[in-house]
């Protein structure tokens, strides 16, 4: 598929996702006529698509509503139809409402954006943070600030799983036990497949405590990683990943650990900032 078919397939995802934004329609097909004028103008070659295509679109609205300035009034066309869909403003109308919307206007652009991008679409904070130049914990603070100021509970802003997998190793290199013991289930559980145990960890250990004695004070050649699009650690030796800690993240906490020495496993790590 080429970057038109591509383009063509992802165009009324990111219309919604625009129109959301800057709750007005037109001015959404214009940002993603814009987005497609980018992509066709650039020379680089782009390995995931529909992602920077959600970038650039996202973008673009930030750009506008810190302008806030009227739409421009080029007549380039994209040679689709961009008449509004009935439907799709029916569904903005529901989900967001007139006096949410009215709230919306008053969120600085970038609580706006962090906001429709959590809480409308699902979008992760790393996601976010990549498309507001910011960290993921910023980014949470954004969207937190803005359902505040919206008078939104958020039950479900919870930690996500990569967050707890990097305070858990946080914790095991700064020796802080009372937070390991927070941070793990007390059912926890820690196993390893054969290789590992060839390398010299534990093939068992059982138990909340049993845990944060084990991790406490250790981990410090243990890198973020992840394996198969999960949030993990490894431990690296000479820049080459030599066993994965491979987390099980249940109601907020770390149910279950396996440390992963097989080829075929180590292949699969990726380094994440």
């Amino acid at each position: 598929m080429n970057a038109t078919e591509v383009f063509e397939q992802e165009r009324p995802r990111l219309v919604r996702i625009a129109a959301r934004v800057l709750d007005d329609h037109a001015e959404a097909e214009d940002v993603v006529q814009q987005a497609w004028l980018r992509l066709h103008r650039t020379e680089a070659e782009i390995e995931n698509l529909p992602g920077w295509l959600t970038t650039v679109t996202t973008r673009l609205c930030l750009d506008r509503l810190r302008a806030n300035t009227p739409l421009p009034s080029g007549d380039d066309e994209m040679g689709a139809d961009t008449t509004p869909d009935p439907a799709e403003d029916v569904v903005l109308a529901d989900t967001v409402g007139a006096a949410l919307q009215v709230v919306l206007d008053r969120l600085s652009p970038r609580e706006r954006v962090a906001f429709v991008l959590h809480d409308s679409f699902g979008f992760e904070f790393t996601t976010i943070a990549a498309v507001l130049e910011t960290t993921p914990a910023a980014a949470r603070k954004l969207a937190s600030r803005a359902r505040a100021r919206i008078g939104q509970p958020a039950p479900e802003d919870e930690l996500a799983d990569w967050e707890i997998v990097d305070a858990f190793m946080g914790a095991a290199r700064e020796g802080n036990f009372d937070r390991l013991l927070q941070l793990l289930a007390p059912d926890a559980i820690v196993r390893a497949d054969a290789a590992a145990v060839r390398a010299g960890t534990p093939e068992r250990m059982d138990g909340r405590d049993e845990l944060a004695t084990f991790f406490n004070g250790s981990a410090h050649a243990a890198l973020p990683v992840y394996v198969d699009d999960r949030p993990a650690a490894a431990w690296f030796h000479r820049g080459e990943a030599m066993v994965l800690f491979d987390f099980t993240i249940a109601s907020g906490v770390v149910a279950s650990i396996t440390f992963r020495a097989e080829k075929e496993t180590l292949d699969r790590v990726v380094r994440r900032s």
